[in-house]
């Protein structure tokens, strides 16, 4: 789900399954006093940047409350409470809806770390960097080790930055300065040893989950046009760029990712606003609105309104106040 701040590396790739999309190695600019980080990510604080990415670290997400969906491989995997899924290295994903009460956390686990914590054969699918097999590998944990999971992540939390930062950042950093910090970097990195191989051995003993839809080529077309860039085209025409009517396309694209063509597209538009905003050319509120694909500030205003629940001035306010 992270998409860092910092360089963002575009490979071409001629896998036909992985056609919709362009490849994007993210760097998390992870300290070296760091072996990984935690934060949890919320809804009603954290920047959805909706781009397809990966990254060298193992990511693990464990999702606390609501629902948050990912396409990966071509495929639609949508994830519910107390569910522990993995992100390989080289593995592509991409964040494309979330639930407005989503709650989940984000752990991500250097190679280092990995070499040094996965020595016996118990561990050593820990070392791979992609999923041997098609998906998502993925568990929904019993209560017991639920709550274990999270109270083991709630600790490590103590000590962290604010959870706004941290989220308006951290989650998918707009600014191109902001490293992770943590307030005792040799604690954190000794729960993320234990917490790593901890959530391993609830995975070999769970039991696999497979909530999948694979995409219609149509609704992959219109993920790699919108992904590029393309939020400003109106229905019409990137129906028209698909090869569908706008009506099958509306369609399709709702039934198979399970959130409205506007919805995901107003949500493109939000994370691109935030983009546009932290720019060196220091763009006024109104020029990155209409920058993001916006028609006019007032759509940005209740688009913004809807997401978190405050109007866009109070978090600018929030971030300048942070610096």
């Amino acid at each position: 789900m992270i998409v860092w701040s910092g360089s963002i590396n575009v490979i071409s790739t001629g896998d036909e399954k992985l056609s919709y999309i362009v490849q994007m190695l993210a760097n998390l600019k992870l300290g070296k006093a760091y072996d990984g980080l935690l934060f949890l990510a919320e809804s009603a604080r954290n920047v959805q940047m909706l781009l397809s990415h990966h990254h060298i670290e193992l990511e693990v997400n464990l999702i606390v409350q609501g629902t948050i969906t990912y396409v990966i491989d071509g495929t639609r995997f949508t994830f519910s409470p107390r569910t522990l899924l993995w992100l390989f290295p080289q593995q592509e994903h991409q964040l494309v809806d979330r639930s407005d009460d989503a709650q989940f956390y984000v752990a991500v686990f250097k190679p280092s770390l990995i070499r040094r914590s996965c020595r016996s054969s118990a561990y050593q699918g820990l070392k791979h960097v992609k999923n041997e097999k098609v998906g998502v590998l993925s568990t929904v944990l019993k209560p017991e080790a639920f709550d274990l999971t999270r109270r083991i992540m709630d600790s490590l939390m103590q000590g962290s930055l604010d959870p706004d930062l941290l989220n308006r950042e951290a989650g998918f950093g707009q600014s191109s300065d902001f490293i992770f910090e943590h307030r005792d970097p040799d604690s954190l990195n000794a729960g993320l040893h234990y917490l790593l191989l901890l959530c391993w051995r609830c995975q070999v003993t769970g039991k696999a989950t497979r909530d999948a839809v694979d995409l219609h080529p149509v609704v992959r077309r219109a993920l790699k046009l919108l992904s590029e860039g393309d939020t400003a085209l109106n229905m019409s025409d990137l129906a028209k760029a698909c090869g569908a009517s706008k009506a099958y396309l509306s369609r399709m694209f709702s039934r198979q990712l399970g959130v409205p063509m506007s919805r995901y597209r107003n949500s493109l538009r939000l994370s691109r606003f935030f983009e546009q905003y932290q720019q060196e050319d220091q763009k006024t509120i109104t020029e990155a609105v209409y920058a993001a694909g916006f028609g006019s500030y007032a759509q940005f205003y209740k688009v913004f309104l809807q997401a978190y629940g405050h109007g866009p001035r109070t978090s600018l306010r929030r971030k300048a106040e942070d610096q």
